[in-house]
């Protein structure tokens, strides 16, 4: 029993706790106690010292399949790709996922532009400090832009900032006003049957919607995410999904 308590105490503390049923903790707890057990009876022998105290119980991690995020999985690579492709001379990214800007900047220079600075620094990935409201760059002299599922958020307040109604209609003006003619706009975000608020988290669009808020610009490409799906096509009938769209400034 004291083991057993001893167990819940580091798990009540893990990250690997968060939404975890009761039912599924019990089972984790079976398991990795029959794996514990095993090792201690097998590890005389070995180089490596095996204290109860270093315990960090991993309990999620036993799936059949490998765990994927498929929004960020499909969106991230398809906008990689996208670079890759038209190459820029300098990319600027503003809010996305800074893992996938980094093995971006891999290949083309990219200037991070977020509220919240980075601790990590690495060749050819610059950080400026700076809200999608008001970007740091004057009119058209960006030839090539992003931000991904981050237009959705701005304006409620999730993230510690200011609370506006037109907040993402406001970004999305901001991204079109630095992009120079020509330039190029990754762009991703939540999309409904309607225009709807799931409030404090994100909007979600139509892709009508988000069409006449990039009226300056020409669309290039439109693609779907709908679960573990990546389409074509939107399919307004199969409600929230995200859209990526890759436009060109007129």
């Amino acid at each position: 029993m004291q083991l057993f308590t001893k167990y819940y105490k580091l798990l009540a503390t893990a990250k690997q706790y968060v939404s975890v049923s009761p039912f599924q903790w019990l089972k984790s707890v079976s398991w990795f106690s029959k794996d514990l057990n095993w090792y201690q009876k097998n590890a005389k022998d070995s180089a490596f010292e095996l204290d109860l105290a270093n315990m960090i119980p991993c309990l999620q991690d036993k799936t059949t399949l490998t765990p994927v995020e498929p929004i960020y999985f499909y969106q991230d690579t398809w906008a990689a790709e996208k670079i890759f492709n038209y190459k820029p001379t300098h990319h600027v990214d503003i809010g996305s996922s800074v893992k996938t800007i980094g093995i971006v900047s891999g290949f083309v220079p990219v200037t991070f532009i977020d509220i919240r600075p980075i601790e990590v620094t690495i060749p050819n990935l610059m950080f400026k400090a700076g809200t999608i409201l008001e970007l740091p760059f004057p009119d058209n002299t960006v030839e090539s832009i992003s931000s991904l599922c981050v237009i959705e958020h701005i304006g409620l307040g999730r993230y510690g900032d200011p609370l506006d109604t037109k907040g993402s209609e406001k970004a999305i003006a901001e991204l079109v006003r630095v992009t120079k003619p020509g330039g190029k706009i990754l762009f991703s975000v939540p999309i409904d049957s309607s225009c709807k608020i799931y409030f404090n988290a994100h909007r979600a669009f139509t892709p009508e919607y988000i069409f006449q808020c990039f009226s300056q610009c020409r669309l290039l490409e439109e693609k779907y995410i709908y679960g573990f799906e990546f389409v074509q096509q939107y399919q307004k009938e199969r409600g929230f999904g995200v859209g990526v769209y890759l436009f060109e400034k007129k």
